[in-house]
């Protein structure tokens, strides 16, 4: 079980994470580890000034930090910060001043979602790891508000157990897993 601390996300946090290179170089850095503006920028294609500025940025909003005991002056390694962001969204939908930067956080953490589901179907897996993912979907459930929150902390709590340590040492034949959960309401059908 993961002691991750968690992070409410405020207006302030939320404008700044939420522009679309912000957010694919904060999940690069979670999910690939420590790199440099450099090296970010290769993978992403983009120019490192760029990239450097929106590193800065993050930092600045406490979701990375500098690696200090790597790299020198002129070549600066970048993390990102441990802890669980929590995006609570009825904070901002009515609120004029977040609501646009609400639209491109979400609209980009959908976007990236599905381009992370997309790449792992068409990734070529070893033998032993092909068969024991899942897309799976259900539409037929009818739920309360309370029970659907219900649901939503029954998976995190199942999620956190399968959460290694931060400090724990990785077992070999483990790789990365993409585990996506969307879990939400949707508008009744017209019955006529």
């Amino acid at each position: 079980m993961t002691d991750q601390p968690r992070r409410r996300i405020d207006a302030t946090s939320l404008r700044g994470l939420a522009h679309p290179l912000r957010m694919r170089l904060l999940d690069e850095l979670r999910t690939d580890g420590p790199a440099t503006a450099a090296r970010l920028a290769e993978r992403l294609g983009e120019n490192t000034g760029t990239v450097s500025w929106h590193l800065r940025h993050l930092a600045e909003h406490g979701f990375i930090e500098e690696e200090t005991e790597r790299g020198t002056r002129r070549e600066r390694w970048w993390r990102a910060v441990r802890s669980r962001n929590v995006l609570n969204t009825t904070d901002f939908d009515r609120d004029p001043a977040t609501k646009g930067a609400l639209d491109v956080y979400l609209g980009e953490m959908l976007r990236e979602q599905f381009r992370r589901v997309a790449d792992a179907m068409a990734a070529e897996l070893p033998e032993e790891w092909r068969g024991v993912g899942t897309v799976s979907g259900w539409s037929n459930l009818r739920l309360t508000p309370a029970q659907l929150r219900a649901l939503n902390d029954e998976l995190m709590a199942v999620i956190d157990r399968h959460t290694p340590a931060p400090d724990a040492e990785p077992d070999p034949a483990a790789r990365p897993v993409i585990l996506q959960i969307q879990s939400l309401p949707r508008e009744e059908s017209d019955p006529s």
